[in-house]
């Protein structure tokens, strides 16, 4: 049986089927030109500060963002589909459609309704289980903002706890704040595909959005399969657009173990596809779930969550 959410995804995938992508391309600038002058200011603003999304400039008539989102809609319309028959609640439904009509709406409505107020971030009791032998690895670990939330949700029901992070004053902060925690251990690396050295562009903006390159550096950048050869059982990251790379690094971790993946997937629009898709070509022995803890001008702060089937 077809609900209300069903029927809106499929209509809107058939309407865009439908249109070229000058339709789309002329339909999504005149909707966002139709926008108050200060509401766009602030999404341009926003946009322009990042290197995630392309650059959106009114004035100066560069719309490349749109012509981006134009781009990934029409690509990619089947994997849409075959991303939304996948995903194993409504909740991730509905936030994939509210994502979806953002992109060629301007819809602020559906989004704020789909963003996640009753847990913490990226850990919903209901999709993410501990036990007292549960080794949890956070992949962009910042000032420990996500451990704290993994320590507030499950309390003591956790074995150990590997934090990465390559910023110098985030490692110094994280070392600090957990120096009497045996099983919280910090490494000052990064996740990667392969063992190499890297680069870091510090942001302007704030350095939990710093990010990496493939420029040689000083940066040690490892795989988690080399790095790590206990079984884990959780995986969470955040890594500022690096997320594909780390996660070709954690291969056979996520063949052999099977963990719960907690997996950032908005520094990219081709990463709501190609994330998934990746991780069911290592294992196919997983569902998938989408949770939103973003704003509602401009989807941000998506999570992907792939959990172990249960037989």
């Amino acid at each position: 049986m077809m609900n209300k959410i069903d029927y809106e995804f499929y209509s809107l995938i058939k309407k865009l089927e439908l249109m070229s992508k000058e339709e789309v391309y002329l339909n999504i600038k005149n909707r966002y030109l139709g926008l108050n002058k200060e509401l766009r200011g602030n999404i341009e603003t926003f946009i322009n500060r990042f290197s995630f999304w392309g650059n959106l400039d009114y004035i100066n008539n560069n719309f490349e963002e749109i012509e981006i989102i134009v781009n990934f809609l029409k690509n990619n319309l089947t994997d849409l589909l075959v991303l939304y028959q996948n995903l194993k609640d409504y909740k991730s439904r509905k936030i994939l459609l509210a994502i979806i009509r953002n992109y060629y709406y301007y819809d602020f409505v559906m989004l704020n309704e789909v963003r996640d107020n009753c847990y913490k971030h990226y850990f919903d009791p209901d999709l993410v289980k501990t036990t007292k032998d549960t080794v949890y690895v956070d992949v962009g670990s910042y000032i420990g903002d996500s451990v704290d939330d993994f320590l507030d949700t499950y309390l003591e029901e956790y074995k150990k706890i590997y934090c990465y992070e390559v910023t110098y004053t985030s490692i110094a902060t994280l070392k600090d704040k957990y120096i009497f925690n045996e099983d919280i251990i910090i490494k000052d690396k990064a996740l990667y595909d392969k063992n190499t050295t890297l680069s870091l562009n510090t942001s302007s903006v704030d350095t939990s959005t710093n990010t990496i390159n493939d420029s040689k550096g000083n940066i040690e950048a490892v795989t988690l399969d080399e790095d790590i050869k206990e079984k884990v059982d959780i995986i969470k990251m955040d890594i500022e657009g690096a997320e594909f790379k780390a996660l070709n690094g954690c291969k056979e971790h996520i063949k052999n173990d099977s963990p719960t993946l907690l997996i950032s997937i908005y520094h990219g629009f081709d990463d709501l596809i190609r994330i998934s898709k990746l991780i069911k070509g290592f294992n196919k022995n997983y569902n998938f779930y989408l949770r939103y803890y973003g704003g509602n001008v401009f989807p941000t702060e998506i999570v992907l969550v792939a959990k172990k089937k249960v037989c």
